[in-house]
């Protein structure tokens, strides 16, 4: 078996209260000047204010940064830097959805840094992340990007996405607790619910994926399929929310070590051109995408089925890897996702814009168990654009 490198957050506390926790770990770092990074929208429903209060109350002082948005561009990035640079802050605390937790990171580490955000991005960057930088906890408000796990900021550019990337981006602890997704609106836990299915399917069929994540994308899976419907159309199900949480975890550590594919590949150039949220521009494609490279991998979407409870056990490979597809498309549909491009309003003629910011993301392509090359790309956002699902014309070899 090839050695596989499996990297962790090094403490998380998850389940229902698990808040409780954010003071005795802030006590740990000491810090005098705390920044708290949300974005407005929680602000207004009344999420931060109790926490900073808290915080205040402890002796700490707290100063909020609300100034993001989702799939933040770079120049929100590098705005958000140089305030923390200029701020003398000791710790960073990212509260929100993958977008705050993502711009948290990058504060925290590049705060001790040299130059702007752009010269550390992964396919244009030339400089590299020399040290840690200040503490940071992240603390997610929704169940799907995994980002309070990951080690990944990613960041918006004219027309695609680009990420800065290394482990000294890792929290130094995790708050998940489901009781802060509650209030979530059902568009968004539908989107985000998909993202967190998306990588946990992605990690699943990895070329990189390995028995631990192996382990965790399978849990994952069931979990997500589960309970997404229930927390879609009744956010106050408590259940489910717990599900979800423990769900969108468990995908995100096997996903931030597995890697994720395709799907994320061509989901952000939508993203980029488009400004889809990266939730929905991953649950348009999720089907496409699968019904593509289905023939290189049956026996593992065999297996992500019976995780959903398709019980594959009495169908073949071939027809359990069929199914699966149809059971991707018809979740999306049942959370009120769009499941075509063209339920974006995206015009068919900007499916060749799309291809060529979608064959520049390498770093994701690679994991693929079919390579995917321009026309392989080109064919899926056509299938997506048209809701048909289309397959290469010669097969790969089975695995």
């Amino acid at each position: 078996m090839t050695l596989s490198k499996l990297v962790f957050t090094p403490l998380q506390y998850i389940g229902w209260g698990a808040l409780e926790q954010l003071g005795p770990e802030v006590a740990k770092f000491s810090p005098s000047r705390i920044l708290l990074i949300t974005d407005a929208i929680l602000e207004k429903l009344g999420v931060i204010e109790p926490i900073a209060s808290k915080l205040r109350q402890q002796g700490y002082g707290v100063t909020l940064y609300t100034d993001t948005v989702p799939e933040p561009p770079l120049a929100v990035g590098e705005q958000l830097v140089q305030y923390t640079r200029d701020g003398g802050f000791d710790l960073v605390i990212g509260v929100g959805g993958g977008s705050a937790m993502d711009l948290a990171k990058l504060a925290a580490v590049l705060a001790g840094h040299e130059g702007r955000v752009a010269d550390y991005l992964n396919l244009t960057g030339t400089r590299k992340l020399e040290h840690k930088g200040l503490p940071k906890i992240l603390i997610p408000t929704t169940s799907g990007t995994g980002s309070e796990v990951t080690n990944i900021s990613v960041l918006s550019l004219a027309t695609t996405k680009d990420v800065v990337t290394h482990d000294y981006l890792m929290a130094d602890a995790a708050i998940v607790d489901p009781q802060l997704t509650v209030s979530v609106p059902p568009r968004v836990t539908a989107a985000t619910g998909v993202d967190a299915l998306t990588h946990a399917i992605e990690a699943y069929i990895s070329v990189n994926a390995n028995p631990t994540t192996d382990g965790l994308a399978l849990q994952a899976i069931r979990l997500i399929s589960g309970s997404l419907r229930r927390a879609v159309h009744d956010g106050q199900d408590r259940q489910a929310r717990i599900d979800m949480s423990y769900g969108s975890n468990m995908a995100g550590i096997a996903f931030f070590n597995a890697g994720v594919a395709g799907v994320h590949a061509l989901a952000y150039p939508l993203g980029g051109q488009f400004h889809l949220s990266h939730g929905e521009s991953n649950a348009v494609l999720l089907p496409y995408v699968m019904g593509y490279i289905r023939s290189s991998c049956r026996k593992r979407m065999a297996d992500i089925l019976q995780a959903m409870g398709g019980y594959a056990s009495y169908l073949s490979e071939e027809e359990a890897s069929r199914k699966c597809v149809e059971e991707l498309e018809r979740l999306v549909k049942d959370v009120g996702i769009p499941n075509t491009l063209r339920g974006y309003q995206i015009p068919e003629s900007a499916l060749d814009s799309l291809t060529e910011d979608g064959v520049q993301q390498k770093r994701l392509l690679a994991r693929s168990p079919l390579p995917l090359h321009r026309e392989d790309i080109r064919i899926i956002y056509q299938a997506a654009y048209d809701g048909t699902v289309a397959e290469p014309k010669t097969a790969p070899p089975v695995s």
